[in-house]
């Protein structure tokens, strides 16, 4: 439970005690003079304190919140009968009150029943609004947990088989060692290191994000021999170091756009990537081929979660500020747009 509330609940039993101690105090005030009256008031203020854990911390949790009202009723009234009891009968013995009128002997025991009755209620109360209140907070924490494993698993790490394609692609090409073979190795570090390192924090710069996108491009072509079709348009590059990002969102985009077009797969495989800064809002725009033979697609490398996961991490950081479409134009064409208001 977080400090905030842990104050919250402990503020609810001191403000009840304060008001408690008005109480006793208006209501004796009747019946004893100083110094009784300021005995009787500690005195009755640690009784019922005892009482009032003891059906807070004891009597709820056992009873009310295991299901089992009757008996929860039984020693709510018990504790109630007790408590007033030792009231009537220890106080006129060890305070000297006062009873200047016929009726305030009747005054004095409905002082007691009620301030006995309103610690009985008070406590259940409490007990169990606190109860309903951590079950809120687990669900919440559960919602939260739920939530960041999503974005987690969106951050997931590189396929293991496109890793594995990629080393071995590296380690052949290695016994003549080119500029491709040191080139590829620089890629996969960069991508590597954007998994382990960027992927983990909060937020990055797009200049960060594009770093990713770009080695990941790279490596593609380097596999492919630098025949596929795949086409960076960007602009105000300028900024992008100064405005951040959810790591992950563009390179999932990207990722689905390579595995859906089938480049290197298919002759007429391609994808285009253009973003772009316009009044505060990062346009991302991807389009990309639709693979003829679906089943060519599932050699890919980063995987992500889709549509589903992108729309659930722009919920948590962007409220109302973004739009998002990824739809078919037509058979052999499809369009991705995301756009983000970065602004406050």
């Amino acid at each position: 439970m977080s400090y905030r509330w842990k104050f919250l609940l402990g503020f609810q039993h001191v403000f009840f005690f304060l008001v408690f101690v008005l109480i006793i105090y208006f209501t004796e005030n009747n019946f004893l003079n100083p110094p009784d009256l300021i005995w009787s008031i500690i005195f009755n203020t640690i009784y019922s304190l005892g009482i009032y854990y003891w059906v807070y911390q004891y009597l709820v949790p056992k009873f009310y919140l295991s299901n089992k009202y009757p008996e929860f009723i039984l020693y709510a009234l018990i504790c109630f009968l007790i408590s007033s009891l030792f009231r009537i009968l220890s106080e006129p013995a060890i305070f000297s009150l006062h009873f200047l009128r016929g009726d305030s002997n009747i005054s004095f025991l409905y002082n007691v029943y009620i301030t006995q009755a309103i610690v009985i209620l008070v406590a259940s109360f409490l007990g169990i609004t606190k109860d309903k209140f951590l079950i809120e907070q687990d669900v919440a924490d559960l919602g939260e947990q739920k939530e960041q494993l999503y974005v987690d698993l969106l951050k997931s790490k590189l396929s293991p088989h496109f890793l594995l394609n990629t080393l071995n692609n590296i380690y052949v090409n290695s016994f003549v060692p080119t500029e491709k073979t040191s080139n590829s190795i620089l890629q996969l570090s960069k991508l590597l290191q954007y998994i382990i390192y960027d992927s983990g924090k909060e937020k990055i710069s797009i200049e960060q994000e594009f770093s990713s996108l770009k080695s990941l491009a790279e490596l593609y072509q380097l596999k492919y021999n630098n025949r596929l079709d795949i086409a960076f348009h960007l602009q105000n590059e300028d900024v992008w170091d100064v405005i951040e990002i959810p790591p992950s969102v563009f390179l999932t985009l990207f990722e689905n756009s390579l595995k859906h077009s089938a480049i290197g797969l298919e002759t007429s495989g391609f994808v285009k990537v253009m973003c772009t800064i316009e009044h505060h809002e990062i346009i991302l725009e991807i389009e990309n081929s639709i693979a003829e033979n679906k089943n060519d697609t599932s050699d890919i490398g980063y995987h992500g979660l889709g549509n589903k996961a992108i729309t659930g991490i722009l919920e948590k950081y962007y409220p109302e500020k973004y739009s998002f479409s990824s739809e078919a134009l037509d058979r052999k064409n499809y369009r991705t747009i995301l756009k983000i208001n970065y602004n406050g």
